[in-house]
């Protein structure tokens, strides 16, 4: 589907049938992103299990890190990570990184 403006968007948005969410990239939507300490991290998967988004990228129950392209920055993984090993911060502070 390409739209030419936001008025072209359907009632319900774009997102029209089911198991097509992954055809969109939301991160952009961010207004936090979560960084990972690894350090701290006890790969406990609660991060991955409490993720609306499907965003924490994991292999054989080891915590990888984030695919921030699905990510919308709701923080749910930092607030149940035991140790604190996931922190919120502001996407602003990434700009160059990505210029």
């Amino acid at each position: 589907m390409s739209l030419k403006s936001w008025k072209e968007i359907p009632i319900g948005g774009v997102i029209d049938k089911p198991g097509t969410a992954r055809e969109y990239k939301t991160g952009a939507w961010r207004v936090m992103r979560p960084i990972l300490h690894k350090e701290k991290c006890i790969d406990c998967m609660f991060c991955w299990l409490y993720c609306p988004d499907r965003a924490i990228i994991q292999e054989g129950g080891i915590m990888k890190g984030f695919n921030y392209d699905y990510c919308k920055g709701c923080g749910l993984c930092a607030n149940v990570c035991p140790k604190q090993a996931i922190e919120m911060r502001p996407e602003t502070e990434f700009l160059s990184e990505e210029g």
